[in-house]
């Protein structure tokens, strides 16, 4: 589904595709994709670490920025 990602300190929209679930409380982005669309990246005190299904841990780095959006369905 095609959203809209509202940043909250220069009001400037993005369109993205995403995977919506009605359950979601959160978004996760990549730190490449953020910082190419100029986010303001704010650091967390502790890194969330992601696990899989299997519950391994996943190989990818773990979670230590956040962003405040607002998410907005498209045409809304």
């Amino acid at each position: 589904m095609k959203i809209r990602l509202k940043k909250i300190n220069t009001q400037e929209e993005v369109i993205v595709e995403a995977l919506l679930d009605r359950r979601a409380i959160g978004l996760v982005m990549s730190l490449e994709f953020a910082r190419k669309q100029n986010f303001k990246l704010k650091q967390i005190e502790r890194p969330i670490y992601i696990r899989n299904v299997d519950g391994t841990f996943n190989k990818e780095r773990p979670i230590e920025h956040i962003v405040e959006v607002n998410i907005l369905l498209l045409g809304t």
